[in-house]
């Protein structure tokens, strides 16, 4: 059998089990919707090879990115929720032993910036900017599962996401070249805010000039363009950012992101595995 028929029987099979093992996260994905009350009636998926190493006792490791297409059902309420993710599978002699989830870090540690909120404010101005969200939502769709040359792609690529998301929305940008002030992205350098999850939460929350944010008490309270910023350990270290682009039948906010890259995902990502009980949200109302 080929290396591609034996993962496609593999994922078959993993799709039918009920479990809890999060690395088989297309069930796990079904589960988690069963839970808030969705169906999942149908899943195609995708796979692309990225690498081959062949190793010692004729055993080869195949890295690939598999996406998968969910059709989630709601009452008479549909939609496309996509999702990729990166394994790695290994064989033995052309025989399929096992597959494993290949789990990105959970926070922009590229940048390695420590807890605390930084002085992201130059000057006290009230200078406002008009906040187109389709154009910042066509972007999100567009780019969601590719990647804008005009921009650094990073590993961990979800805030750098978001910010351009914003930027195609009419965010103005401010502060170059001082990397610790404002939010910008020039000639291939960037500030903090731009492309780091802890950062960019405490400057919307704490910019009183061009973009901003306004916390929010609740996700339904949410509009296509607005952010979502996540601390999924509760330690204070926001590790991640999504941009919402419509909502689903209860009005709970779907959302794209970067890093494992995603499109129309429920909002409380408690399918990811970096989740925990501890999760911290804030909502940000983008614009005026």
């Amino acid at each position: 059998m080929s290396l591609t028929k034996e993962l496609t029987k593999y994922w078959e099979d993993q799709c039918k089990e009920i479990t809890q093992n999060k690395s088989n996260w297309i069930a796990h994905k079904k589960q988690f919707h069963k839970k808030r009350g969705s169906n999942v009636p149908h899943i195609t998926g995708l796979g692309t090879l990225i690498r081959r190493m062949h190793m010692e006792r004729k055993e080869l490791r195949v890295n690939y990115l598999l996406r998968a297409t969910f059709l989630v059902k709601q009452g008479s309420f549909f939609y496309h929720e996509e999702q990729v993710n990166e394994h790695e599978a290994l064989f033995y002699k052309g025989k399929f032993i096992e597959d494993k989830l290949i789990k990105k870090i959970r926070d922009d540690g590229h940048l390695a910036l420590d807890n605390k909120r930084y002085d992201w404010i130059e000057t006290v101005k009230n200078d406002r900017f008009v906040y187109d969200r389709r154009a910042a939502v066509n972007y999100a769709e567009r780019w969601w599962d590719d990647y804008n040359p005009a921009f650094k792609h990073f590993d961990v690529d979800c805030t750098n996401f978001v910010s351009q998301a914003l930027y195609a929305g009419g965010a103005p940008m401010r502060g170059y070249p001082n990397r610790s002030k404002g939010w910008w992205y020039h000639n291939n350098t960037w500030s903090y805010s731009w492309a780091v999850a802890h950062s960019l939460r405490w400057y919307l929350s704490g910019s009183t000039q061009g973009l901003r944010g306004k916390e929010l008490d609740d996700p339904t309270q949410l509009l296509p363009g607005d952010i979502i910023c996540y601390d999924f350990e509760g330690d204070g270290k926001w590790d991640h950012n999504t941009i919402v682009v419509m909502k689903d039948q209860q009005g709970m906010p779907l959302v794209n992101a970067h890093t494992n890259n995603s499109r129309h995902r429920y909002w409380s990502y408690e399918d990811s595995y970096a989740w925990t009980p501890k999760c911290q949200y804030k909502f940000f109302r983008i614009g005026d």
